[in-house]
């Protein structure tokens, strides 16, 4: 019974990433969970979405500065991240294969891959008024 309860949660936190594609947070894909479903438990969508960026059925991209968030897209590829406002967006560039390679000086490390987090302001905040918060 558990493990069917489980995989029901684990579905319903999946569902509504794909429904949501917006690099959400976890707070924010608690939030579409319990619109339907009010008695899911915050520490079960967390748990959820950990197992399943584990699994590699979505991606967690770790922002830094913010809130960790959950990707509905599990290939790889870029983001940029807005200045103003905080969403997250894809970047349309060809990812970089062996970019690990490149890296001069690696301290001992043994690379698996990277992530790269690209800032600006996005399209929406550009039409409001400049901010003091807009730095390189």
């Amino acid at each position: 019974m558990f493990t069917k309860r489980n995989t029901i949660q684990r579905s319903l936190v999946l569902e509504a990433v794909n429904k949501l594609k917006c690099h959400a947070t976890a707070d924010e894909i608690y939030q579409e969970v319990t619109r339907e479903h009010p008695n899911i438990s915050k520490g079960t969508v967390y748990r959820n979405l950990n197992q399943l960026s584990d699994s590699g059925e979505i991606r967690k991209i770790e922002t830094p500065g913010g809130a960790d968030r959950f990707d509905h897209r599990c290939h790889d590829h870029y983001h940029v991240k807005c200045l103003r406002c905080g969403r997250v967006f894809d970047v349309d560039m060809e990812y970089i294969t062996g970019l690990e390679g490149q890296i001069r000086d690696a301290h001992g490390f043994e690379f698996s891959g990277h992530d790269l987090m690209f800032r600006g302001i996005c399209p929406e905040c550009q039409k409001q008024a400049p901010s003091s918060h807009d730095k390189p």
